[in-house]
């Protein structure tokens, strides 16, 4: 279907593209850009007069809760929502029941969601067998079945020699790595940052060290195997110095970053609030802010929403006893927006480290609204004002600590492969 999308602002961060232009879809692409192709009849017309018309969004972290936790969220909950978010591509981790770890549970997974006809999914395939840490999965079959990189998610991987020889093997390949870096013994039984919060409320912390001696082995794994390594949800000052330097002295490493901890600390878990029970914690305000540089200077190549929905039953629990995560692809865009106005930061660059960057982590060709790329766009009121509260979500999950908030920031149409998926 043919379909002319006029009157908006175009930003295409990749393209260096901010303007007044009209958009031109032949057959799910996009066939132009100002002026129409020859020959070209619009079967449908979108009037984007005051919105923003940009590449769709792409999520580096999902968790769909499927196959394994349903009770959670299902495949069809967090799909929808992801589309009322304006996110067009989302990787999701390994950590289902059982986890992504077989060539026939990535091509079930894969199947279902392209069924759903919304968001494009990119499965992240455990590193090894069950996630247990001992055994390397079949990183090739995983691949040929759709997987875009390999991943503990949040197991631990305590043995560093079998590290060591999944990285040598990815690295063979040219297949990507995705860890968190964690130490398993220091970070054990931990629910929060190993700060003045904890030592006054007497939580169980998470020293900043349990992140960056994790971090310190996987940059000299890297380094010796030279494997192309995504480190997943950084959260501290000292590991974005870390990362800043390994990527200064030429390795192949990329950085991802939660929206939850780019606006949060510490200081916000309050009065024991369960959902602000993230992994990782958040952290100090100093470490909020190095998050925040950062992400200017790109040391972090992307922000992500380490979505995670969560049954009301576990949050309502004494908050070391809660059950970790947020929902959050709802608010992927009026976070990133929120973090453009305080930075003072231009839409451009802002959409950047939510489009073409993550696309660039996952290598895909996407995030962007090039001649011939496939019409995945996310067209927005940059200006609307909404609540944040549980029944303007979609998701299953109702956990954010957003909540009752008032956020700048709705998406208006989603499409993609030229078509509409999503329209408010």
């Amino acid at each position: 279907m043919n379909i002319l999308i006029k009157n908006g602002r175009l930003i295409d961060p990749k393209n260096k593209v901010d303007a007044q232009l009209d958009l031109y879809i032949v057959d799910g692409r996009i066939a132009a850009l100002g002026q129409a192709p020859a020959g070209f009849s619009a079967a449908e017309v979108i009037d984007a007069q005051g919105l923003i018309v940009a590449p769709g969004l792409i999520e580096l972290a999902a968790r769909l809760r499927e196959p394994g936790f349903e009770y959670m969220a299902t495949l069809e909950s967090e799909m929808d929502a992801a589309v009322a978010g304006g996110i067009t591509s989302l990787a999701c981790p390994p950590d289902t029941d059982p986890p992504l770890d077989e060539p026939g549970l990535v091509e079930m997974l894969k199947h279902r969601a392209k069924n759903l006809h919304q968001a494009r999914l990119y499965p992240v395939a455990a590193l090894t067998t069950g996630l247990k840490g001992m055994e390397l999965t079949e990183m090739t079959e995983l691949v040929e079945a759709g997987c875009v990189a390999f991943s503990q998610a949040d197991a631990p991987l305590t043995d560093t020699r079998v590290m060591y020889r999944a990285m040598q093997y990815a690295s063979t390949f040219g297949f990507s790595v995705w860890l968190r870096p964690q130490d398993s013994f220091l970070a054990r039984d931990g629910v929060a940052h190993d700060g003045e919060v904890a030592t006054r409320s007497g939580l169980p912390a998470i020293p900043v060290c349990a992140e960056t001696i994790a971090l310190s082995t996987m940059l000299s794994l890297a380094r010796e195997t030279n494997a192309k390594l995504h480190i997943c949800r950084i959260s501290s000052a000292a590991g974005v110095d870390m990362v800043r330097q390994a990527k200064q002295q030429g390795l192949d490493v990329t950085c991802d970053v939660s929206i939850n901890h780019v606006h949060l600390s510490e200081m916000d878990i309050g009065y024991f609030d369960t959902n602000c029970r993230l992994n990782p914690p958040l952290r100090s305000l100093r470490d909020r802010m190095a998050l925040r540089a950062g992400l200017l200077d790109g040391t972090i190549d992307a922000i992500c929403t380490n979505h995670a929905p969560v049954d009301e039953d576990a949050k309502q629990l004494p908050f070391a006893e809660a059950e970790s995560g947020a929902t959050g692809v709802e608010l992927l865009l009026p976070l990133m927006l929120k973090w453009a106005e305080q930075e003072r930061i231009s839409l451009s660059d802002a959409l950047a480290r939510v489009t073409f960057h993550p696309a660039r982590v996952l290598g895909l060709d996407a995030g962007h609204l090039g001649a011939s790329s496939a019409a995945d766009i996310c067209i927005f009121d940059a200006e609307t004002y909404w609540r944040v509260e549980p029944s303007a979500l979609r998701s299953q999950g109702k956990n954010t600590p957003f909540i009752g908030q008032e956020v700048r920031g709705r998406v208006r149409y989603t499409l993609i492969d030229g078509q509409i998926v999503y329209k408010a």
